[in-house]
């Protein structure tokens, strides 16, 4: 991409427009500079390139509403400096508008850019392949696929926001009409069976797997377009997509009714088919989920601490390296330094080379399940009622809490993923320059004096906990922050999996099936099966063997399991299910005190804001004034 010039940068401006608003109200001054974009192979990859940099956009996570409206993660509003974009993190306090949507993705700007700008540009790649007269027919044929991939996936982002969108298929002509450039929004349905047909597409004609992955890594292959399309379709069968009573009779101006009215069955039957094929293709392609394999430069690694590793590196490891990964995004996880508490003391002096302001809440905290597998509200061995207590770290727990500190009973008999996905003042922090088990960092988060404790009104940690599964547990932060990189994944097999589960279950309930699919990440976790945790230990022992209680267990599984991975928010989103977990105040530890009976006080961070409005995008109301054929979204 980088050999793109300047000058096609600036044709794409000039061609395609910012927005579907403004559909080619700019006419090219100079039709030859495309023809120059196309003359040969070299220039028309370069424009292919092109066609991935809005995709490459996607992989800066505050800018990803499944990231920063999932509830995982709070990010503080009163910092005195501000170092990221924090208007998605913005979006729960309320602050969404139609006068000027925040993640803009229709129009392009408020944090985000268009999508339709980047389907505009596959189509003219599409419109002039055959211009370059040393392209072979197989390259031909695969950038085809790629660009109808991506085609796919700009209006699957566009689909799973606004909801019903125009569909472009290909450009519109310079000599277009002002009522042909008037698009109009395609009811839902047609938008997703239109995504799935390019996927189809593409799928045939994608290349399996990357071989040359020095050069290649990040394009589409057949692997990720079948893994999308098993996503999409999950999505499209959803209770927010599929017969919605909230959108009941909604329609455009010419009364053509925008949403399926009806619930369909059917929808789940197509996704379960999805799934099962992608599955079957990344399995017969050696994909696997993800175990740690100790290098040899670790020594005396205790089994519980392997455990976390596997759990973190399933995210964090080398692409080329992970056998679960289907689909990461080229540009580099860039948020290390948010996740990682201070542990050293040169990190206490070197505070601004890492802000440590990403914080978790305590309900994502409480999302974890105990050791035995079963919610902490329903274990009944595990001491829900006082779980705030003050209890001390031993030798039995010295490799999830430090041995010796004060912390609450809530930190202990937790599952492997707690310890994996989060850091907590007393609990250990494997590597960060330390690879001696019995000698780990542990956090220390009370009080101004505490290492990782707030320090200033840019560097503070409002609730207490730390992402930790976003930092790879080689990154260093002590004189300076010298970071390990890795992608942040779009697709696990995990992630599949439970998909894959999810719709088995919708369809037709309990069975073997879902039970194998869920069972096998539970297994990878650390966990019973789901029949002999809840049989055993639940205090809702049958709840597996109905299709509404199983249907709980299968979500809040993906919940752990995802987490941090901007999944959350659009499974929340699809599932309905966004606007009860925002329904209650966000809470955290009362971060300056010292004393640990102080300091753990639940504290309201947060007071949300979401209402049934917001399971969609508004559309920006200056889009509605100069296309009348747009409609905007419901209760906007």
């Amino acid at each position: 991409m980088k050999r793109l010039s300047v000058f096609l940068y600036t044709l794409a401006a000039m061609l395609l427009g910012v927005s579907c608003s403004d559909y080619l109200d700019v006419t090219p001054q100079n039709v030859g500079t495309l023809e120059y974009a196309f003359r040969n192979r070299n220039e028309a990859e370069n424009y292919l390139f092109s066609c991935y940099a809005y995709l490459q956009r996607g992989a800066d996570a505050v800018t990803n509403a499944g990231f920063t409206l999932s509830s995982e993660i709070i990010y503080p509003n009163n910092l005195s400096q501000r170092p990221i974009n924090e208007v998605g993190f913005n979006l729960i306090r309320g602050l969404q508008n139609a006068g000027s949507p925040a993640l803009n993705s229709w129009d392009g700007d408020n944090g985000n850019y268009s999508q339709f700008r980047s389907i505009r540009i596959c189509n003219t790649l599409l419109e002039n392949i055959d211009e370059p007269v040393d392209l072979t027919a197989a390259e031909k044929t695969r950038w085809i696929a790629e660009v109808k991939f991506l085609k796919a996936y700009y209006h699957y982002e566009l689909l799973r926001k606004y909801g019903p969108v125009p569909i472009v298929d290909k450009n519109l002509p310079i000599s277009a009409s002002i009522d042909e450039v008037r698009v109009k929004r395609a009811p839902l349905d047609s938008g997703f069976n239109y995504v799935v047909r390019l996927l189809d597409e593409a799928a045939a004609d994608l290349p399996v797997t990357i071989t040359n992955q020095a050069r290649e890594l990040g394009r589409a292959t057949r692997l990720i377009a079948l893994s999308l399309k098993a996503e999409v379709l999950v999505a499209a069968a959803s209770p927010l997509f599929n017969g919605n009573p909230d959108y009941a009779d909604y329609r455009d101006k010419d009364g053509t009714v925008l949403f399926p009215q009806a619930y369909d069955a059917g929808k789940w039957a197509r996704a379960a088919d999805a799934c099962r094929e992608a599955i079957q293709a990344c399995e017969a392609e050696g994909l696997r989920l993800y175990t740690f394999i100790q290098p040899a430069t670790i020594s005396n690694l205790p089994e519980s601490l392997r455990q976390v590793l596997t759990i973190q590196n399933a995210v964090t490891e080398r692409w080329d390296l992970n056998a679960e990964l289907i689909w990461a995004l080229n540009p580099e996880f860039g948020y290390q330094g948010y996740a990682t508490p201070r542990m050293t003391k040169e990190s206490a002096v070197n505070i601004f080379s890492n802000p440590s302001t990403f914080a978790v809440p305590i309900s994502t905290a409480d999302l974890f399940y105990t050791e035995h597998g079963v919610p902490i509200t329903e274990d009944v061995s595990w001491d829900y009622t006082n779980r705030f207590q003050i209890q001390t770290g031993t030798a039995d727990t010295r490799y999830y809490v430090q041995a010796g500190y004060q912390t609450i009973r809530g930190h202990f008999g937790r599952e492997p993923r707690f310890y994996a996905n989060l850091a907590f003042d007393g609990g250990i922090w494997y590597g960060n320059g330390q690879l001696d088990p019995d000698k780990a960092y542990y956090v220390q988060a009370r009080g101004t004096s505490g290492l990782a404790g707030p320090k200033d009104r840019n560097t503070i940690n409002i609730t207490g906990y730390w992402p930790k599964k976003l930092a790879h547990y080689l990154s260093v932060y002590d004189n300076g922050f010298q970071p390990v990189h890795f992608r942040l994944p779009m697709m696990r097999l995990a992630g599949l999996y439970l998909l894959y589960a999810e719709a088995l279950n919708e369809l037709n309930g309990p069975s073997e099936e879902v039970y194998t699919y869920i069972n096998a990440v539970r297994l990878r976790a650390g966990l019973p099966t789901v029949q002999a945790a809840w049989s055993t230990y639940s205090n809702t022992p049958n709840k597996y063997l109905n299709q509404a209680g199983l249907r709980q267990i299968i979500h809040q599984e993906r919940r752990i399991e995802l987490c941090f991975e901007a999944q959350s928010g659009w499974d929340l989103r699809r599932w309905k299910e966004l606007q009860q977990v925002l329904s209650r105040p966000m809470q955290g530890w009362s971060v300056y005190e010292t004393e640990p009976a102080r300091y753990y006080q639940p504290t309201t961070v947060l007071v949300p804001v979401f209402s049934q409005r917001d399971y969609l995008w508004p559309l920006k109301q200056n889009a509605l004034v100069v296309n009348p054929n747009l409609v905007q979204n419901p209760y906007w």
